[in-house]
């Protein structure tokens, strides 16, 4: 089984389950497959990524895809009876995101001498975690873009808020039109660190350094140093677009992370939009009553 990361929006959700009841009312008569989307390109024929995806919004829950595109929640937002009856009973943040969510095999694998700090950040995720400050999320942690904007020489990443995060809406502009790293920018530091790409075939690479050390990897107490170094790696087909990052910290990690890919859908809606960016939240961390970790 290939374990992805599937985002859908509410809106692609609705339109399925409309087609799927008007296809149980009529008889069919043509039972052909639908023919593939092709995937559009550039110019100078590479693949254009740009698009809403992911609805947008950064919505959405990571799923398990088998080889027969059968789909199943891995961290289900809600725990109910056979019935599916009172399942808001059954509701609760700490069975569903702080349990389920650590069984996920796929981990940084930390040198022994900072086992110790890992746990204790992981214990202490309310007043430790920055998810609860006024900066931004960082490398890997927030994830694919919700919007991407493509030109012949630079790409562009927009991101949103979502969940209890404090992240600001954010972008990233990485040049892709071949330029080496400027000697100064190198040497400074960073929350989405120094980002150059460039083209593999029809995979776009995307390099990350220079780096602070204010962020986590993941929750769990993921942290990482500044001498991190990040690569992202783009592919699409059709209207599916296909995210996969890897981490190279040898300072901190045994070896390299590569974490488990994200694939996301094209929203074609006329009406899609990024949400407007809500004001910074500051979490008052040092009266946190509870150990509750997320």
């Amino acid at each position: 089984m290939t374990r992805r990361f599937v985002f859908c929006s509410a809106t692609a959700s609705l339109a399925v389950t409309a087609l799927a009841a008007t296809l149980l009312a009529e008889p069919q008569t043509n039972t052909a497959a639908p023919a593939a989307v092709a995937t559009p390109r550039m110019p100078d024929g590479k693949p254009d990524f740009s698009g809403m995806w992911a609805g947008g919004g950064g919505a959405g829950r990571p799923l398990d895809v088998d080889e027969q595109g059968n789909i199943t929640d891995i961290f289900p937002s809600r725990r109910c009876g056979p019935t599916q009856v009172d399942c808001d009973d059954y509701s609760n943040q700490s069975y569903d995101g702080e349990f389920t969510g650590r069984m996920e095999p796929n981990r940084p694998l930390y040198r022994p001498e900072h086992w110790d700090r890992v746990q204790w950040l992981d214990m202490n995720t309310n007043t430790e975690d920055p998810l609860f400050i006024c900066q931004p999320l960082g490398l890997p942690r927030v994830g694919p873009p919700a919007r991407i904007v493509q030109t012949a020489s630079d790409i562009l990443f927009l991101y949103t808020v979502s969940g209890a995060s404090a992240q600001p809406a954010d972008y990233r502009v990485i040049p892709t039109d071949g330029r080496q790293r400027d000697p100064v920018r190198s040497q400074d530091v960073h929350f989405y660190g120094y980002s150059i790409g460039h083209w593999e075939g029809d995979t776009l690479v995307i390099e990350s350094i220079a780096f602070n050390d204010l962020t986590w990897l993941d929750r769990g107490g993921y942290f990482h140093s500044d001498t991190m170094r990040v690569t992202e790696r783009l592919g699409r087909e059709g209207n599916t677009l296909t995210y996969q990052v890897t981490v190279e910290d040898p300072e901190v990690l045994v070896e390299p992370w590569v974490m488990n890919p994200w694939q996301l859908r094209l929203n074609t809606s006329p009406d899609a939009f990024l949400p407007e960016g809500q004001p910074c939240r500051d979490y008052d961390r040092a009266n946190m009553v509870t150990q509750i970790r997320h």
